[in-house]
């Protein structure tokens, strides 16, 4: 077969001859669907507007993994399994599954080029906010103030109030952390360089990006392990270095998987790379391939996800239980506002958020936060919930696995989006909070340390849990949005269009008006 598609690839539609995202989407969901409830998944394949209604399914998934704690590892592998045997990988003009491509496909090895940091200072934490270095006394108010606001969850405080209490937690000179997409802007990269740790750093061969990865480990005092398509000598000159390095995880993927087991020491895997568009899909199939690659055969393995909290959630029912009371007790002004946007709008602003209880086989109650932002789209939901079948699936078989929400952080590949951009500005309209990348960097990053650190931190497969959902409810910094009083998405397009005008007098009353 002759073609000039390289590496991870949707399938495609021999009928069309291209790629359909929403078919390969829809599938994969139905599949997750399929054991668990029959309808919903027939209903998945046969929806018509995929990119408009996919949270209606999503949602579905959360819903039947409330019901059982069986429930999630069911979908879990049933959707894993759906979404290897789906993806195709390219190479040479050979078409192979995604799942076989770790023994089939012929590969060429990778080298290791090692470079330390000239640092010899201390590990030290602080998290920046707002123009502060907050430590000390400092920052446990902080904590506190965003734990009171409703900003971050009771376990995501006590977790941070433990890595500040354990300042010996982060010197990481005995861990080995992989990063695939080592140069993200939300990544952990620029604290692990200060941490002491041993970074294997996964990023695409791209001298601006492997520059600015340098650069920080040179002013840093961990050691660098990175990729390289050739044998380089170790006093190759860091110009040179930036033009040599890097792996690409979506055309690459058979070797890094490969290039990582030949480690002797205990790793450490981060999935944090993202791309836009159905790239995202890709590339999380990619770590996803290689992370059941390595830990297939170095057992002590651990991984680590960030979830986004535009994402739909099992939570506790005190959550759900706050936000219907912030519902109830809105102001008379804020109720006649909301209520008269919400009749103009034909119902689409300003919808209660989900205030209904499910009931578990384990004997308690749950609801759902249902955060999802249709704009996203359904290629970015899938992404993140591949992720979160891996961690549920993982630790389930006795893997380490640190997975946490991180707040809506102003990124660029976030902030790009005109829409997204001013939602964020306008969200705290809504006692919503965004968060600056270096704060979420130094925030995630310590969880990351406590969850590797702390035995009793639920990343442990031997801490006990209720029901397999709470692993992604524990630790949870979702800025607010679990806790507002209205459904997410019907309150967002409002906050942006005030963050469109928030510069105007008017819009500064009508703030006035909603915090009375």
């Amino acid at each position: 077969m002759s073609t000039s598609l390289d590496g991870l690839q949707f399938p495609i539609n021999p009928a069309s001859n291209k790629a359909s995202t929403s078919q390969t989407g829809k599938e994969i969901i139905a599949e997750a669907l399929s054991i668990v409830d029959n309808k919903s998944s027939m209903d998945a394949l046969t929806e018509k507007n995929w990119r408009k209604n996919y949270p209606i399914y999503f949602k579905a998934l959360v819903e039947h993994g409330i019901r059982s704690t069986n429930n999630p590892i069911t979908i879990a592998k049933q959707g894993l399994h759906k979404a290897h045997h789906s993806f195709d990988f390219y190479r040479n003009g050979q078409r192979y599954l995604l799942k076989d491509i770790m023994n089939d496909v012929d590969t060429a090895d990778l080298h290791t080029v090692q470079l330390k940091g000239e640092s010899h200072a201390a590990p030290e934490w602080y998290v920046p906010y707002k123009g502060q270095k907050l430590q000390g006394q400092a920052l446990l108010d902080q904590i506190q103030t965003w734990q009171d606001a409703g900003i971050i969850e009771l376990s995501h405080a006590d977790a941070l109030r433990a890595a500040q209490a354990h300042p010996e937690w982060f010197n990481l000179s005995d861990r080995t952390m992989v990063l695939f997409g080592a140069g993200s802007e939300a990544g952990p990269l620029t604290w692990l360089s200060k941490w002491k740790a041993n970074i294997v750093a996964v990023d695409l061969p791209n001298s601006r990006v492997w520059d600015k990865i340098l650069k920080t480990i040179q002013q840093g005092n961990a050691t660098l392990y990175a990729p390289c398509a050739e044998k380089l000598d170790e006093n190759t000159p860091t110009a040179t270095l930036k033009k040599k390095l890097g792996a690409d995880l979506l055309t690459q993927t058979p070797e890094i998987a490969h290039w990582l087991t030949q480690s002797e020491h205990q790793l450490d895997l981060a999935a944090i790379a993202y791309l836009d568009g159905e790239k995202h899909v890709r590339v999380s199939m990619a770590m996803d391939s290689i992370m059941q690659y390595v830990s297939e055969r170095k057992a002590d393995t651990s991984l680590m996800f960030m979830c986004t909290p535009t994402d739909v959630y099992a939570v506790p029912k005190e959550v759900v239980e706050a936000s219907h009371e912030k519902f109830q007790q809105r102001s008379k002004t804020q109720q006649i506002i909301s209520k008269s946007i919400s009749t103009v709008s034909g119902q689409h602003f300003f919808k209660e958020n989900l205030k209904t209880l499910i009931s578990s086989d384990n004997g308690k109650e749950y609801g759902i936060a249902d955060c999802l932002v249709v704009e996203q789209g359904p290629n970015y939901a899938l992404a993140k919930r591949i992720q979160q079948w891996r961690a549920t699936l993982a630790r389930h078989s006795g893997q380490r696995v640190s997975i946490n929400i991180a707040p809506s952080t102003t990124t660029h590949s976030v902030t790009k989006n005109p829409l997204l951009k001013a939602a964020f500005n306008g969200a705290s309209l809504f006692d919503v909070e965004s968060f600056s990348p270096e704060t979420t960097n130094a925030l995630m990053a310590a969880l990351w340390v406590h969850d590797l650190r702390n035995p009793d931190s639920v990343a442990n497969p031997e801490t006990p849990l209720a029901h397999p959902l709470e692993l992604m409810m524990k630790g949870a910094n979702h800025g607010g949005l679990w806790r507002v009083a209205y459904l997410a998405r019907t309150a967002l397009p409002f906050a942006a269009i005030y963050g469109f005008a928030n510069d105007k007098l008017p819009m500064k009353k009508i703030y006035g008006l909603f915090k009375k």
